[in-house]
Formats: structure tokens, sequence, C-alpha cells
């Protein structure tokens, strides 16, 4: 039996071929449609998209075969690949490369076969989109054609699905890298912040450093989820939530009430250093002396598609009393900052016992 000699380039031939990681994947629709489309087109019993690997002709797709693999040995495809980008036979006991194939030589065997080539944008090939059949027969110009068109779009699927598996990962390492680099400099600001005495220029700086910190837990959400531009909310202050109980004393218990819903990046960043500062606010002035108490966090969907609802509430002591001449705090200039960047609506109000802040915005996904 004429078995095929190896491709002349065989280790970069299957490098390629195991690059784009399709071996021994399950069925898809998406190439199941184009094998039956090929062996309908043509007026075959068998068509299949099959690749060659270094001890066996694999079937990604097949109609008419029932099996998922066979022995090189016995693969017309392996003496396909060497050719040129078309193939066809059209009887194959005529051809001497296949006259003494058990495939071909059997009953019933194998008297058509017609291949186009997967190749690789360098030409290297991986394997065959072909129809066979029991008969000898010829194909018509367009059929052809129709098998090389469809050949190309096998191809470029898996172009595609090759160059979104390494845009993920580049991104998943980007994200890590960038969450490194500011969780670094948060500590840096934090521990810059310990010198300063308690006003203007240390509050500052601990804003600074709550902006850093949830920019930097939502590139570890991005790592870990591949969420790119989009994200869920839950999951985001999920990742947030030691940040903001690590400085919690005992006498106050956090409750947070998160919706799983999705948001921008840029909106999850907004939202975590609001929360930041909001509970920075409390633990400050809140509750003097020990005073027990909660603070509750609420993030739900508006009525309407697209609208979020962000509710702050402290049982503390409070606002100071509207006779009280006090100058707008840090924190809150922020919170209306972050209102402004999220085009919200932003409310501050006191409590029989503490404060109330509500911002209604409504997410740009």
């Amino acid at each position: 039996m004429a078995v095929a000699k190896p491709h002349p380039k065989q280790e970069e031939r299957l490098k390629a071929l195991y690059s784009f990681e399709i071996l021994d994947t399950t069925q898809e629709a998406e190439f199941d449609e184009i094998v039956a489309l090929a062996a309908a087109t043509c007026g075959t019993a068998i068509s299949v998209i099959n690749f060659i690997d270094a001890d066996r002709q694999w079937f990604k797709a097949e109609v008419g075969l029932g099996v998922r693999e066979t022995p090189l040995e016995t693969s017309i495809c392996s003496h396909v690949i060497l050719e040129q980008e078309f193939v066809e036979i059209s009887d194959t006991l005529l051809d001497p490369r296949m006259i003494d194939n058990p495939l071909c030589c059997g009953d019933p065997g194998l008297r058509f076969y017609a291949g186009a080539l997967l190749r690789t944008g360098d030409g290297m090939p991986l394997g065959t989109l072909c129809v066979l059949d029991y008969e000898p027969k010829s194909l018509t110009g367009l059929q052809r054609d129709t098998l090389r068109v469809l050949a190309r779009q096998v191809m470029a699927r898996l172009d595609l699905r090759k160059s979104l598996r390494h845009a993920a990962l580049l991104r998943q390492e980007v994200d890590h890298r960038v969450k490194n680099s500011l969780q670094s400099l948060a500590s840096y600001v934090r521990l810059m912040g310990r010198g300063l005495p308690d006003g203007t220029a240390a509050g500052f700086l601990s804003s600074i450093q709550a902006r850093i910190e949830a920019t930097a837990s939502l590139h570890e959400v991005l790592y870990r989820t591949d969420a790119g531009p989009v994200i869920d909310l839950r999951d985001y202050f999920d990742g947030l939530r030691p940040i903001f109980t690590s400085n919690m004393p005992d006498n106050v218990t956090p409750h947070f009430d998160l919706e799983s819903m999705e948001v921008s990046s840029a909106e999850a960043v907004a939202l975590g250093t609001l929360v930041n500062e909001c509970i920075s606010n409390s633990l400050k002035h809140g509750f003097p002396d020990g005073q027990p108490g909660s603070i509750r966090v609420s993030i739900r969907k508006g009525e309407e598609n697209g609208e979020v609802r962000v509710s702050y509430q402290d049982d503390g002591v409070g606002l100071p009393e509207p006779s009280t001449p006090v100058r707008p705090g840090l924190g809150l200039k922020v919170s209306e900052t972050i209102a402004r960047e999220l085009r919200g609506k932003y409310d501050l109000r006191p409590q029989q016992r503490g404060i109330l802040m509500t911002l209604d915005f409504r997410s740009a996904v």
C-alpha cells in the first residue's frame, strides 16, 4: 500500500496545526453545516473536514462516515496535502497511490475523491475539506469553486478563533501587570499618607489611594474573568469588599445588597471609588468613641433598562446641624464629582439616625 510521505516541512506544519487547538474538540454546528453543504452541492455520500496529525487523520466534522478519526496509513488526504490547492481523483482505482488502499478497493470502496486544502496564511497545509463517493464521477466547475470557497471559510473561522484567544491572553496579561503596578502605587500612597497630619493633604492622598485600589481591583476581576470592557458589578464589588472592610472596626457592621448587572469598566471604578469614600467618611465621622452601628450598601437595577440605583446608608451620628458652619469635606466633593462623571442624580440627606446617599444613573452598557 502506498503510504504518503511526511510533508517536507512536517515539524513546522504540525506546529501550525497544534497552534489552532482544534484537534479532539467536540462537534460544532458551524462546521457540521459546511460538510453538509459540501456533500449536497457535490452530490456525494461523504464529506469531511479533516486534519492530518502526526499519526492519524482526525475529522472535525463529517457526513456519511460515522467516525472521528482513521489511521494515517489509509488516508487519502495525507497524499493530497503534498499537492496543490485542489485535487480531484475521478476514479481512485486508476490512481497508483490509491489502487491498493483498503478504503478504495474494498466493497463498497471509495471510488471518487475531491478535496480543497485547508492552509494557513503562509501556505502551510493542515488538512482538507473533501468529498468522497462510492462511484467514479467528475465535478463541475461550480462544484469545485464551492469546495474552495467553503475551505477558505473553514480557515477563516479557525483564524478568527486563534486571534481571539491571543487577544484575550494579551489583555489578561496587561490587566495582571496593571493590577500589580497599581497595588504597588497604592501601598506607596498609603505609606506617604501615614506621615501626614489629618487634613486636606492626607485626605487627598486617601482619595487617590481609594481610586488606585478600585482600579487595581477592576483589573484583578478582568484578569480573573476575562470580562473585557463590560463587567458584572457584583463580581467587581466582591473583589473590592476586602478593601472596604480592611480598616473597619469591630463596632461597625457592613451589609451589602448587590444585584448582578453589567456596567462598563469605567462605571465600575467610579462606583467602587464612591462607595469607598462613603465608607471612609462614615468610619471617620459617624461612629465616635466606639459607638456601635452599621453601614448598608445597595446597588440595584432601576425600573427601566440600563438604570442603576446606588444607595448608601449608615446609622451613625449623621450630618452636622444646619446651623453648624462646616466646609464641604473632600469626600463630599469626590462623591459629587463621581455623580457628574456618571451623569447621575446625586442626593445626600440626614435620616433619623445617620445619613442616606443615593445616586441614580443610566449605564452606558
